[in-house]
């Protein structure tokens, strides 16, 4: 926690005064382009990896970069898609896996989660991408495999939500595949058949 109160005060003293023009517009005005979905994973940061400024990203993270196709009934995921294409009206939508992504990696490898039972529950979201990269015969999974598929199969839950399926039609939004490498920072796009081509190396 001394870590965080020093960070702060080093944010306080030394980062808020070189951008107060932005924070002071900023607090009258909440205009994002572009949604980023990420993992939770501390590795990896959306305006790190974008070099994105405060107010640019409107972010959602959770566990495996998942996004549950829409149901009836509200939930968070659901509502922050929804306000951010609804009511913010971003024009791009990012989802964004990673490289030694724990989640995928539990699944690619049939990790015993019994001691993690909400953890188990919400990796079900990802049941489809599972499918979908099944090895043949005994192979084994491929992780990197499963998590580029994974990122294809939340663009589809994605598309799903009404908000999204709307904007879509009326060609207000664009979705993106995204996969960020973490040793090397090199950042994949997974063009429309679904093939890795280099964003940024």
């Amino acid at each position: 926690m001394h870590d965080l109160t020093e960070g702060v005060e080093r944010f306080r003293h030394d980062v808020f005064p070189a951008k107060a023009a932005l924070f002071a517009e900023l607090a009258a005005t909440h205009r994002p382009k572009t949604l980023f979905i990420g993992c939770s994973d501390a590795r990896v940061v959306p305006e790190l990896i974008t070099q994105s400024e405060p107010g640019e990203l409107f972010v959602i993270r959770t566990a495996g970069n998942l996004v549950p196709a829409h149901t009836p009934g509200a939930d968070g995921v659901a509502a922050s898609v929804e306000y951010a294409v609804a009511v913010l009206g971003v024009g791009d939508i990012v989802v964004c896996g990673h490289s030694a992504c724990g989640a995928m990696t539990a699944l690619a490898e049939g990790h015993d989660l019994s001691a993690a039972p909400a953890v188990a529950e919400w990796l079900r979201h990802a049941d489809a991408s599972v499918a979908r990269s099944a090895p043949a015969g005994d192979a084994p999974y491929a992780v990197d495999a499963l998590i580029r598929e994974n990122v294809r199969a939340q663009l589809a839950n994605l598309a799903t939500h009404p908000s999204v399926a709307r904007a879509l039609a009326g060609r207000e939004v664009t979705l993106h595949g995204w996969v960020y490498d973490i040793p090397s920072g090199a950042v994949e796009r997974l063009d429309g058949a679904g093939r890795p081509v280099t964003l940024a190396a």
